[in-house]
């Protein structure tokens, strides 16, 4: 601006100059200025470029894309119980998800996932593989501030520490085409709430988290109680919020190659009755917790998991709702994988998993106790990655009934990708 003004007095004094001052014409200075003004105007635009130029370079160093994707299929064989749907064999885009990160600043940043489930939404669906349309899901949106290695915060929409699945579910990190049973009905992943958390590091190599965060619904658990408390997560979608839960980790991974833990959730989930008005009064109390254990030496990978709930008020939920809640349900598996051959990128690991479960272990006098809730499986696969951040896998399960008979079979194969 100095120098526009600088331009605008000396024009105005060369126009009441006198002619007779020997200079340069009036017309001659002008064209002088005009050139100067161009001149400036050429430095100002190159000025604003380098400007633009970085602040989408800053933009550029501070955002991080990634994301994750699994496509399936499901070979199904096996007996069809009276008032039960065959399982039909399918192909689905399971889940293709993006993730969004950013530092405003050397201490707070963002973290966000978004996911399509089932590759199609449509009006109406329920979403699931039980058809309907898939689903759009914001899985993760939260503000993260790292204050040092010991104390930490995060606020927002996070996965919930239950378990080994529910905070590292990418293909490549686990075994099998689809996701284990275990981690699935008795710990509910993919799983995660809003509210606030605390984390950090106790130790070397110790690790700890806790938060407040909403709970479960238990107006929605499903009608036969075969999912556990899966069907009472609202997934932070305009969810009833009368009632807060408590969630917390330690997770020990100071030996090399070991991972062991433990975490619980507790938290009442009769939601004041807002939800479904029969559970008004009904504070139905849930405390579902887990112990787990991985371990990898050489080529030799083992993991182990054990998850038990108990709600209470499973009586009233039945009077109320009719659903056949349990007062204590528990599953777990063991999983023991060999990685045969490992050249370059290329990793050929075969694997095998018994799992165990029971969502009626015990039930309340008014609930009829339902055989089809106790089931096992055996898993035998394996995984081929070309590279560390894509999978293509293959497995057969085996279901087997209570009875001792054989159950439903499966053939799965699938592929899977991260970055």
């Amino acid at each position: 601006m100095k120098k526009f003004a600088l331009i605008a007095s000396t024009a105005t004094f060369l126009s009441i100059s006198p002619a007779w001052a020997g200079g340069p014409s009036i017309e001659q200075q002008i064209e002088v200025l005009m050139q100067e003004i161009e001149a400036l105007k050429a430095q100002l635009a190159k000025t604003n470029s380098g400007n633009q130029s970085n602040g989408i370079q800053n933009l550029a160093e501070r955002t991080t894309l990634g994301g994750y994707g699994e496509l399936h299929y499901n070979d199904f064989r096996g007996e069809v119980p009276a008032g039960k749907t065959l399982k039909k064999d399918e192909v689905d885009f399971h889940r293709f998800v993006l993730f969004f990160g950013h530092r405003f600043n050397d201490w707070i940043s963002l973290k966000a996932e978004l996911e399509v489930e089932h590759a199609l939404t449509k009006g109406g669906g329920s979403g699931g593989n039980g058809g309907g349309g898939g689903e759009v899901e914001l899985e993760q949106a939260y503000l993260d501030f790292n204050f040092n290695k010991h104390v930490n915060l995060k606020t927002g929409v996070f996965l919930l520490p239950l378990g080994i699945l529910n905070e590292t579910h990418e293909p490549p990190t686990f075994y099998g085409v689809e996701r284990n049973i275990v981690e699935s009905r008795i710990i509910p992943s993919t799983w995660w709430e809003a509210g606030v958390a605390l984390y950090g590091e106790i130790t070397p190599g110790l690790h700890y988290q806790a938060g407040l965060t909403s709970s479960l619904d238990a107006g929605k658990f499903k009608a036969d109680f075969s999912n556990g408390v899966r069907d009472g997560r609202r997934k932070v979608n305009e969810a009833v919020a009368e009632n807060i839960a408590f969630s917390g980790a330690l997770n020990y991974s100071g030996i090399p190659g070991l991972l062991v833990g433990a975490a619980v959730f507790t938290g009442e989930t009769g939601q004041d009755g807002k939800s479904d008005a029969d559970l008004a009064g009904t504070e139905a109390r849930l405390t579902l917790w887990d112990v787990h254990l991985r371990y990898q030496k050489d080529r030799l990978d083992l993991r182990a998991l054990y998850a038990q709930g108990h709600l209470d008020d499973a009586a009233e939920i039945k009077a109320a709702t009719g659903i056949n809640a349990a007062e204590r349900f528990y599953g777990w598996y063991a999983e023991a994988a060999y990685h045969v051959w490992k050249q370059g990128d290329h990793d050929i690991a075969p694997f095998v998993r018994y799992e165990k479960w029971d969502t009626h272990a015990r039930v309340p006098s008014n609930v009829t106790r339902l055989s089809s809730n106790r089931n096992n499986v055996w898993t035998i696969g394996v995984n081929y990655q070309p590279h560390p951040q894509v999978v293509l896998k293959g497995d057969y399960q085996r279901y087997d009934k209570p009875d001792g008979d054989k159950g439903d079979r499966s053939l799965n194969l699938g592929m899977g990708y991260m970055f």
